[in-house]
């Protein structure tokens, strides 16, 4: 599904896995993101599968429950997949009912990016080149009114959507630095979700809008006002780090999502490669297959040039990996990336959570009303 910028990453790694594997050949097939799922599963569906695709984390609970995956441990065995050697916060998210399902390549939290100009105007950097930043919610409101005070009247403090995903991310990354309880029980039976805190979320978030006034509403391109600097900070998934590198003019840091309440965690995703179902499986292409996977997730330092975290500890201390600028700056958060796989019906949830979320950014329902209907159309669902 890479058909952004990490696309020719991937399409490299693919050429030297091919070089250095002379019996074993990996083509290449690219879809559009749009449509990638639903191919997939109709691919897998009708017998005309890939032996190897990607996925991303959250999706897998429903692939699995769709049987649409194999699982992977015999496989990895035979191909001398080590476990042990990737990030465990990453691959416990991969996990269905004990068994592995798939080899995650990357996991792409959101980050805080800054304009360094804006931000050394503010005085907000120190003698190192560091944020000044208290991580409490007061010392982020004060971070952020500082930097607004200082700013040119036609720049803004904050670059963030008025609804849809980024805004969810974000408050679901607050409420879990909260320690709000996850979404559902062990068994997604019951509804977990802890509604005072997720609440609270919500407010703290509504206040950046409207009472504190530092992000906009309705935002055309959230991306292009970071780029041409009408905006000083930018909330957004480490997938960004490629583009600012190659904006002419833009001078940024960054850092993990800030820690504002009791304990670091931020949204994340991951990237992975499955093997889908085969009517007909051939042994030595599953091998080939789960042979390439664990290769591509060994190459990580490639693969962060498109700006993710390489899902291999063993990855984050190669010379070619510390070689590559920003990415060392926030790579720590994989240790606390907030998944949401929320089962089999992860999809459904998440789309209900967002619609009712937006009515709080929307001003046409409050915190309390909007987390009330999200837990009703989420019990609905389930």
């Amino acid at each position: 599904m890479f058909s952004g910028g990490d696309a020719e990453y991937m399409d490299a790694i693919v050429e030297e896995f091919n070089r250095q594997h002379p019996d074993i050949r990996v083509n290449s097939t690219l879809l559009e993101w749009g449509e990638y799922y639903t191919k997939l599963m109709t691919g897998i569906a009708t017998g005309n599968a890939p032996d190897v695709a990607v996925a991303h984390t959250a999706r897998i609970p429903e692939l699995v429950e769709e049987g649409l995956l194999q699982p992977l441990d015999n496989l990895a065995d035979l191909a001398r997949v080590d476990w042990n050697t990737f990030n465990q916060t990453i691959l416990d998210a991969t996990v269905v009912d004990g068994q592995h399902y798939a080899v995650p390549i990357d996991t792409h939290p959101i980050v805080f990016y800054y304009n360094k100009a804006y931000v050394r105007e503010a005085g907000l950097l120190d003698e190192n080149d560091n944020l000044i930043l208290e991580n409490t919610p007061e010392g982020f409101v004060r971070f952020l009114a500082t930097l607004q005070e200082s700013l040119p009247d036609n720049v803004f403090t904050a670059s963030i959507p008025t609804g849809g995903d980024d805004p969810y991310r974000i408050w679901w990354s607050f409420y879990r630095q909260m320690d709000g309880s996850p979404m559902f029980s062990d068994d997604l039976r019951q509804i977990t979700l802890d509604k005072d805190k997720a609440i609270r979320a919500a407010e703290y978030m509504l206040d950046m809008y409207y009472k504190y006034e530092f992000i906009p509403l309705h935002l055309q391109d959230t991306y292009e006002s970071f780029q041409n600097g009408r905006a000083a900070t930018i909330i957004t998934g480490v997938w960004a780090t490629g583009i600012w590198e190659i904006t002419e003019g833009l001078e940024f840091g960054v850092i993990p999502f800030p820690q504002v309440f009791g304990q670091p965690g931020q949204w994340a995703d991951s990237h992975t490669l499955v093997l889908p179902y085969q009517r007909r499986a051939d042994q030595a292409k599953m091998e080939a297959a789960i042979t390439f996977a664990d290769f591509v997730a060994s190459n990580g330092d490639l693969w962060a040039r498109a700006g993710h975290v390489p899902s291999k500890v063993t990855v984050l201390d190669k010379p070619e990996f510390q070689a590559l600028p920003y990415r060392s700056d926030y790579a720590a958060s994989a240790d606390f990336a907030e998944y949401d796989a929320w089962g089999p019906k992860a999809g459904a949830v998440r789309a209900a959570a967002i619609r009712n979320l937006d009515t709080i950014w929307a001003k046409t329902s409050t915190p309390e009303q909007a987390i009330d209907n999200m837990i009703a159309e989420i019990r609905a669902i389930r």
